[in-house]
C-alpha cells in the first residue's frame, strides 16, 4: 500500500512539472526558432536607376555572392513608376525570407515604394533619390538649387536621355573611357512621367535606411543627397565617387548592403 502511494505520489508529482514544463518548452523552442529565422538577412535585392540596366551591378553582386547572400537584380524598365514598382515587386515576391531592398539613383524613388512590402526589413540608397510621402521627384527636384552639370536632353516622346557628349563627365566621371563609352550608347531612357509622380507612402518612414553619398556626383548634387539621407534619418556613408558609386567602389558599397544586412538581422 505504501509503495502505491509513493508512486500514485510520484505519478501527481510528474504531471504537475510536466504541465508547467512542457508548455516552457514549447514557448523556448518557439523562441529559439522565431530568432533563427531573423539571425540573418540573406536576401538581397538590388535596383538599378534611369539610364542603365541591372548589367552594373555585377560586380557588386559578385563581392555579396561570394560572402553568401542570395542577390537578385531588378530589370526595371524606366517607363514610370507604376510598371518600375511593379516589376520590383515581382522580384520581391520571388525572395524566400526577409530582404534588403537596395537602389541606385532614380531606383531609390522604387524603393521607396516597394520597400512598403512586408518581407523588406532594410533600404540601402546609393547616391539616390529618396522621396517622402506625398512629395514628387520634381518637387524633390526643385527644392535645391539648379543642377550645374546637368546633362539630360529635353524630353522626346515623353522620355529622357542624357546627352551623349556630357554622359562621361556627367554621369560617370571615375570610370574608363571605354565603359562611359559603352554606358551611353547602351542608356535605358526615363518616362519624364516619373517627376511628377506623388509618392503615396515612404517606406523610409517605418523601416531602417542606410545612405552612401557619392562626394564628387554631378547628377544629384552631394548636398541634395546629404538632405535627404538626414531627413531620413539613415545611417549615411560618404565615398569620393560620381554617381555611378556602385561601378567605380563595389566593394565599400557591398559592405554598406552588408552592414545593413548584418544590422537588420540582429
Amino acid at each position: 500500500m505504501k509503495k502505491m502511494n509513493l508512486l500514485h505520489r510520484r505519478s501527481s508529482a510528474t504531471k504537475r512539472v510536466a504541465r508547467w514544463f512542457l508548455p516552457a518548452l514549447m514557448m523556448i523552442l518557439l523562441t529559439i526558432t522565431t530568432l533563427a529565422s531573423f539571425a540573418q538577412v540573406n536576401n538581397i535585392v538590388l535596383v538599378h536607376g534611369a539610364f542603365a540596366d541591372g548589367s552594373g551591378w555585377k560586380a557588386v553582386y559578385d563581392i555579396l555572392t561570394k560572402r553568401g547572400y542570395h542577390v537578385s537584380m531588378v530589370g526595371n524598365p524606366n517607363t514610370g513608376m507604376p510598371d518600375d514598382v511593379a516589376a520590383t515587386k515581382r522580384v520581391l515576391d520571388r525572395q524566400d525570407g526577409p530582404v534588403i531592398l537596395v537602389g541606385h539613383s532614380y531606383g531609390g524613388a522604387i524603393i521607396t515604394e516597394a520597400g512598403n512590402e512586408p518581407n523588406v526589413v532594410g533600404l540601402v540608397y546609393v547616391s539616390a533619390f529618396a522621396p517622402d510621402s506625398s512629395e514628387s521627384l520634381g518637387q524633390l527636384a526643385q527644392a535645391g538649387p539648379p543642377n550645374p552639370s546637368n546633362a539630360m536632353l529635353p524630353p522626346q516622346d515623353g522620355f529622357l536621355w542624357i546627352e551623349r557628349s556630357k554622359f562621361h563627365a556627367s554621369f560617370c566621371a571615375d570610370v574608363p573611357d571605354n565603359i562611359a563609352d559603352f554606358m551611353a550608347d547602351a542608356q535605358i531612357p526615363l518616362a519624364a512621367s516619373v517627376f511628377g509622380y506623388v509618392m503615396p507612402k515612404a517606406a523610409w518612414r517605418t523601416k531602417p535606411s542606410w545612405y552612401c553619398v557619392a562626394t564628387e556626383d554631378k547628377t544629384i548634387p552631394p548636398d541634395a543627397e546629404r538632405f535627404m539621407a538626414k531627413r531620413m534619418g539613415a545611417k549615411v556613408y560618404e565615398i569620393k565617387s560620381s554617381h555611378v558609386i556602385f561601378l567605380s567602389h563595389p566593394k565599400e558599397v557591398a559592405d554598406i548592403i552588408e552592414a545593413a544586412a548584418k544590422a537588420t538581422g540582429k
